[in-house]
């Protein structure tokens, strides 16, 4: 299986001047983990995650000053359409992270997810058994 075959192609863009709160508004509005950030003076894409946002409020930073472009990972690994599941898999595991941003050519043309790779590594087994909610 291909990545263009598990990743969503609707993907949530912002600007990196969005506040923290925008963003979050706009990822919980659209039930996603992530925002690709498009930044037209770098020219290449960013992601902006939940935990991100999570790390902020953490640290005590106020989600209407701080920005996505100040909370957005330098170091972004990409995947490609054609690229095996598997790979965007090690990718991610490798790195920590939950999110790929798909490119294909310049610009984003999807995200995949580790929710994303479960479900299509999960979809059409049978039997799983489900365990009730702890606490």
């Amino acid at each position: 299986m291909l990545v263009r075959d598990a990743m969503s192609s609707l993907v949530l863009t912002i600007g990196p001047n969005h506040t923290l709160r925008q963003a979050a508004t706009l990822m919980s509005l659209r039930r996603v983990g992530s925002a690709v950030v498009l930044d037209h003076d770098t020219h290449r894409p960013g992601i902006l995650t939940e935990r991100d946002i999570l790390d902020s409020l953490g640290a005590g930073q106020d989600p209407d000053l701080e920005t996505a472009g100040a909370h957005t990972a330098a170091d972004v690994v990409f995947a490609a359409p054609g690229w095996a599941l598997e790979e965007a898999a090690e990718a991610m595991a490798h790195g920590g992270f939950r999110h790929l941003v798909v490119l294909d050519g310049h610009g984003p043309v999807g995200v995949v997810s580790v929710r994303d790779v479960l479900r299509c590594w999960t979809s059409g087994r049978r039997g799983a058994t489900v365990l009730p909610a702890a606490g």
